[in-house]
């Protein structure tokens, strides 16, 4: 069950790739000084973007666990 491995290691590193991405996103929002209702419009349209690439990096982790599990 190595490929379950190797398949899970590429899903989480595309899931922290799109949490860097949300972070340098929030980071530009925050640095082009928008106001109140622009900047929380901005950060919940990002909100959706990093629950899903935490879900991806957890189901990548869950495809790790059971690689091992089952190579063992």
């Amino acid at each position: 069950m190595e490929f379950l491995v190797w398949i899970g290691a590429a899903i989480t590193v595309l899931g922290l790739a799109g949490l860097g991405w949300c972070i340098v996103s929030a980071a530009r929002a925050r640095g082009e000084g928008l106001d109140d209702a622009a900047m929380k419009a901005r950060l919940q349209a990002l909100l959706a973007w990093n629950l899903a690439s935490v879900g991806t990096a957890g189901i990548g982790l869950m495809c790790v666990v059971v690689g091992l599990f089952l190579g063992n």
